[in-house]
């Protein structure tokens, strides 16, 4: 399909397409299904390491382990953006404004190790 108009008619088929490949695979579910799906008794009771659930369903964790793996994806995703670039760092073209431009971005994570480091975010007691 060509001109102004073909790729919304491409759109178009691509959303039908899906809508009825939604339609279809729900319609085979509950086609296909048992008609009374639980019929023991205990099936739809929660399962605890063999164990019948014991006191509430609320626990409370710690903010702390959510920060360390917040830091831990950060520190990921910098070591993705500085890999790549100490690979090719010594190619030619990769002037001082390469390197300025690196030394922002490790000063910028720095600021933030030294920010946490500060609040006392990084000591596990």
């Amino acid at each position: 399909m060509t001109g102004y108009l073909g790729s919304y008619a491409t759109l178009g088929l691509l959303l039908l397409a899906s809508v009825l490949f939604f339609v279809t695979a729900f319609s085979a579910n509950r086609v296909l299904r048992p008609s009374r799906p639980a019929d023991p008794w205990g099936k739809r009771t929660s399962y605890e390491c063999g164990l019948d659930p014991v006191g509430g369903d609320w626990a409370q964790m710690q903010i702390r382990y959510y920060v360390y793996a917040y830091l831990y994806v950060l520190f990921a995703v910098e070591a993705v953006f500085l890999f790549p670039w100490a690979l090719v760092f010594d190619r030619p073209g990769f002037g001082v404004t390469t390197v300025v431009e690196m030394g922002i971005f490790v000063a910028v994570v720095a600021l933030g190790i030294l920010y946490a480091w500060r609040k006392n975010i990084l000591r596990w007691t």
